[in-house]
């Protein structure tokens, strides 16, 4: 094979020439399948070659494709924002209300704004000194250099650290390794919950501008949910000390966890609100910002213009395809496939696997499911890194034409190894069987006893 021109991910490894995508399955340039059990990256929410999608981006794209947003606004942009804002998270709440959509190109650039409006919000509201972000160890929210700052993979933090922004940590909502005995699962959140009031009194509240979490943690932590209780004590906290909540539903959100936003399970709204990947399925790079009504109030009140912007923001293809996504997943009433199959798989992962002795933690919600595994069961003990456990379960399970999204350092960005889950919402139950039965061979062939 001629040397590739490309800079790849690796530049050790050799990838198959995708050429080809049909419902669940991916198909390479020697006709090989791969059953994508990952969604590449919790992205690609309806599979391939959905053909309202690709009509949709076909119409727009004979209309017009680009436009600079500082001239004109476009329909598929306008009629994307009201679908959006029409189905938020809380939109009957009239207390606390998305008013407004901000649509960028991937995740990395929805935090980037997020962070960009929060602090212009504190300006806005003459309060200049408020600039310090709090988020949670473990985390994942992108890999810009403000993303990075404000994320707590020590892994993926480390290389860059001199020249990261100053963010501040506190812990993850982790029961499975931090819950102690006789602790219930509603007092181990509040306690979690409340490292957050101690750390904003720590820095001085009224410096601190904004917290960051993801409701369901992805990629760094494999599918981890917080226990009950856990974020309404965070929107407590940071309604008390007049903080912005930020959440991010970037890999967890716009039904990927069974709710059009994950946060509806957690009974709260966030003061701005990140989402990408599933919003337009992969179809075409996308995301948004959901904008709180007290923000934009404040800034319209105020300068009257958010100070930022990208070149491709609201690019008219994007938003016709973000569109024609959210049409397939409510008229099709895909939520409920998420909810049903989310189910199956999870428990179908309990019945093969939850006897495996470094099978430790089987978690998640709706199609977002994580598996941790661990050298030894009772004391939870990671595996040694330098066997690269989740490197060979990716490969292995390449091999057996599946694609799943294998992560280290579950623990603590050194230390721990998870396997991720994110199918298609229109995974049939075969689908969910061949799944199960190779990411099992898999583990049991990868991971031996």
């Amino acid at each position: 094979m001629t040397r590739s021109a490309v800079l790849h991910r690796s530049l050790r490894s050799h990838y198959p020439l995708a050429v080809r995508g049909e419902g669940v399955y991916v198909y390479d340039s020697d006709g090989k399948a791969y059953l994508d059990a990952c969604g590449g990256a919790a992205v690609s929410c309806l599979g391939y070659s959905n053909e309202h999608v690709r009509k949709a981006i076909a119409s727009q794209l004979s209309k017009i494709s680009y436009i600079h947003s500082g001239f004109f606004t476009t329909e598929p942009m306008e009629r994307l924002a009201d679908e959006l804002i029409t189905h938020a998270a809380g939109s009957d709440d009239t207390v606390r209300q998305f008013s407004h959509i901000y649509f960028v190109s991937g995740g990395s650039e929805a935090v980037e704004s997020a962070i960009k409006l929060a602090r212009q919000y504190f300006l806005e509201t003459d309060q200049p000194q408020r600039h310090l972000v709090i988020a949670r160890q473990q985390s994942y929210h992108g890999n810009t250099i403000g993303a990075l700052s404000v994320g707590g993979n020590m892994w993926r933090r480390q290389p860059f650290d001199p020249i990261l922004l100053n963010a501040h940590l506190i812990s993850p909502c982790y029961p499975y390794r931090y819950q102690v005995d006789g602790e219930s699962a509603e007092e181990y959140g509040r306690r979690a919950a409340n490292e957050l009031e101690a750390k904003i009194k720590e820095l001085g509240e009224e410096q601190v501008m904004a917290f960051i979490a993801e409701p369901v943690v992805g990629a760094t932590l494999g599918a981890m949910t917080a226990v009950p209780g856990y974020f309404k004590r965070i929107r407590e906290i940071c309604d008390q000390y007049g903080v912005l909540l930020i959440l991010d539903e970037i890999m967890c959100g716009m039904g990927r966890t069974g709710t059009l936003h994950a946060c509806e399970q957690d009974g709260i709204v966030a003061d701005i609100q990140t989402v990408a990947k599933g919003i337009a399925s992969g179809y075409q790079p996308l995301g948004a910002v959901y904008v709180s009504d007290k923000i934009t109030a404040a800034i319209e009140a105020g300068s009257g213009y958010f100070q930022h912007g990208h070149t491709y923001i609201g690019h008219a293809l994007a938003c016709a395809a973000g569109l024609a996504t959210q049409q397939e997943i409510r008229n099709r009433d895909l939520l409920k496939n998420v909810k049903q199959k989310g189910l199956l798989l999870k428990d179908t992962l309990h019945d093969v696997l939850s006897e495996h002795p470094h099978v430790g933690d089987i978690r998640g919600r709706g199609l977002f499911i994580g598996i941790e595994l661990v050298a030894d069961k009772i004391s939870k003990t990671p595996f040694d890194p330098a066997l690269a456990l989740h490197k060979k379960i990716k490969l292995r399970a390449m091999e057996q034409g599946l694609m799943c999204y294998p992560m280290g350092g579950t623990v603590d960005g050194k230390f721990g190894d998870h396997i991720l889950l994110a199918p298609p919402f229109i995974v049939e139950e075969e689908h969910v069987q061949q799944i199960v039965e190779i990411i099992s061979s898999v583990i049991k062939e990868v991971v031996v006893p």
